[in-house]
């Protein structure tokens, strides 16, 4: 009539704020993905308690916490689909939370992109703006083509999404992509910027901390690579 719950997840988002959380868990564990079922479970639960992680490089403005389930007993009804069914419901949420964290990226990159563009159009020196020497050009065109690369990749893996075309391997290139163009450009605006790209008087400071969690987040960077070499190399089809 009921299971009850054991174990700890961090590094959760909103988790100290939550009425409902969707808890994944082996119901048999012997049988490895298979064996994993999906819960939801209310945060006034016998057993749940959260609590907050405050000291973050970035992304200050997003609450981030941890859940902590201690002999959590929850009714037979709040299975989510059938025992065995979490890896595939995981899964099936990856799609969604990657793309979105693909169009943050390009979004960061964008912001640096339009900081450096206008400090650099705006910066006196020698007599001229900044933006009339061939370095600060170079910089510039490097984000230029990056953003826009990126932007192509995740348009396309949301159109793929919105066709309800599988899009795993699309969507692993775009995440990838949007957050290497995030930190590249996060860090050349920063030279651009020079030292008021050290400060907090500017946003390219924050855009610099933040960027950093587009390469951690819903799948590290290092995941896509995996999921794009294994499905180049024809090991495993991101695509199935």
């Amino acid at each position: 009539d009921e299971y009850i719950l054991n174990g700890t997840k961090t590094w959760i988002s909103n988790a100290q704020f939550c009425d409902l959380a969707l808890v994944f868990a082996y119901t048999d564990p012997g049988q490895r993905p298979k064996g994993m079922s999906c819960f939801v479970v209310e945060s006034k639960s016998p057993g749940f308690t959260s609590r907050p992680i405050e000291e973050k490089m970035g992304l200050h403005a997003s609450p981030t916490g941890e859940i902590i389930l201690e002999d959590c007993r929850v009714p037979a009804g709040a299975l989510l689909g059938n025992e065995g069914e979490g890896f595939k419901i995981c899964m099936s949420m990856l799609e969604n939370t990657r793309l979105s964290c693909a169009a943050g990226g390009l979004g960061l990159a964008r912001a640096c992109l339009d900081a450096a563009v206008e400090y650099a159009n705006n910066r006196q020196q020698f007599g001229q703006s900044v933006a009339r020497f061939q370095m600060i050009q170079e910089q510039i065109a490097r984000m230029v083509v990056e953003e826009e690369a990126a932007r192509l990749l995740v348009y396309r893996a949301a159109v793929m999404k919105d066709m309800g075309v599988p899009n795993n391997r699309e969507t692993s290139i775009a995440k990838y992509a949007a957050a290497q163009a995030a930190n590249h450009a996060a860090d050349e605006a920063i030279k651009i910027l020079g030292a008021y790209g050290y400060s907090e008087e500017y946003p390219v400071a924050r855009y610099y901390r933040d960027a950093k969690y587009y390469q951690i987040v819903e799948g590290t960077s290092n995941i896509q690579k995996w999921i794009i070499g294994q499905d180049a190399l024809g090991i495993r089809k991101a695509n199935r």
